[in-house]
């Protein structure tokens, strides 16, 4: 894991991703973002992030998607990834972590869950990573 540790945001939204990316920034961490399902794909790919903030509903290919293929790829290490979505319902839940999400998360999000999530997901990748 790199240090600072580079997060991807994927979000269409631009006021949430300047909201992810300023919170996350204030905590000394590398910030990319794309905005559509197949910039972040292909971003992710590219830089190998040390974690994923996912949205779902986005143009071009949804994150559900977008998860699904990067867990599909046993080439790619493994990278965290956190749904941050307005899909509330338990189905949506479910289906994010089926498709492969570490952590779900709903909008609004509380700034101090994330960034504790986003902590702990790093803790977990820091572990994998050394014994792998």
């Amino acid at each position: 894991m790199r240090t600072p540790p580079l997060i991807l945001i994927v979000d269409d939204n631009p006021a949430n991703v300047e909201i992810f990316e300023m919170r996350l920034a204030a905590n000394n961490y590398e910030i990319i973002t794309a905005s559509d399902g197949e910039e972040g794909l292909a971003m992710a790919k590219e830089r190998l992030p040390d974690l994923i903030l996912l949205d779902i509903m986005m143009p071009k290919m949804d994150g559900i998607e977008v998860c699904r293929h990067l867990r599909a790829d046993s080439s790619l290490p493994f990278m965290p990834i956190i749904m941050v979505t307005a899909k509330t319902d338990s189905k949506d839940v479910v289906a994010g972590l089926e498709a492969g999400a570490d952590e779900y998360l709903t909008k609004p999000v509380n700034h101090a869950a994330l960034v504790a999530r986003v902590k702990s997901m790093l803790r977990i990748k820091l572990l994998h990573d050394t014994v792998i």
